[in-house]
């Protein structure tokens, strides 16, 4: 157990900092709706993540790995989302990035579901998950050190999350993307249609 204990800490923290859909989808939400909105998107990817675990625990991650229209069927419709959320920030530019405390703290719904699906659309997550419950917990691990090493997964996550909302919310680095707001639009307009690009094109 202290060898997938050990495995699954680092692959999933090299994960969690490699860049990706979920961390441009959280970062322009913090930027545009501040901590609150950041934490509630991640929240959603944290979601997301557990529905991947639960599809690969029952099984039907085997079922996306293998068959082409499944997982075509995932990877166009994850394509397709991003590609949205591009060009609603693309749109979105012109609007300020200062947020009042009431708005920010105010729970709102979109970022939830845009942090989780996002996450849920995206093929990455399956084959991961799906790696990782056949190379590490495997069906002969006991049902008490899958929760664990489960449990690992999740907070190392949420932690990461929460340090990087944290970070982007700092009032030095708002004051500095605010002060480059138009390119900032841009630039996550730009990057979550390259992404969306990326998924459409990617291969099992």
């Amino acid at each position: 157990m202290i060898d997938q204990l050990f495995i699954i800490i680092g692959i999933t923290f090299l994960v969690a900092v490699t860049p990706g859909p979920d961390m441009v989808i959280v970062m322009r939400n913090t930027v545009a709706g501040g901590r609150s909105a950041g934490l509630q998107t991640s929240l959603g990817v944290l979601s997301g993540n557990l529905v991947h675990i639960g599809y690969c625990v029952v099984g039907i991650g085997w079922l996306i790995s293998t068959s082409i229209v499944a997982f075509s069927i995932l990877k166009f419709a994850g394509a397709a989302y991003l590609i949205y959320l591009g060009i609603t920030s693309f749109r979105a530019q012109e609007t300020t990035l200062e947020v009042s405390s009431e708005i920010s703290s105010a729970p709102n719904r979109t970022w939830f579901l845009q942090g989780f699906i996002n996450n849920v659309l995206n093929p990455k997550g399956a084959l991961f998950y799906l790696g990782v419950f056949t190379m590490v917990i495997t069906p002969d691990t006991s049902v008490a050190t899958t929760i664990l090493l489960i449990s690992v997964m999740i907070v190392i996550c949420a932690a990461f999350w929460l340090f990087f909302v944290s970070t982007l919310d700092h009032p030095s680095v708002r004051r500095f993307i605010e002060r480059f707001q138009h390119a900032t639009g841009k630039v996550f307009g730009t990057l979550l249609v390259a992404l969306g690009l990326r998924v459409a094109l990617l291969e099992r």
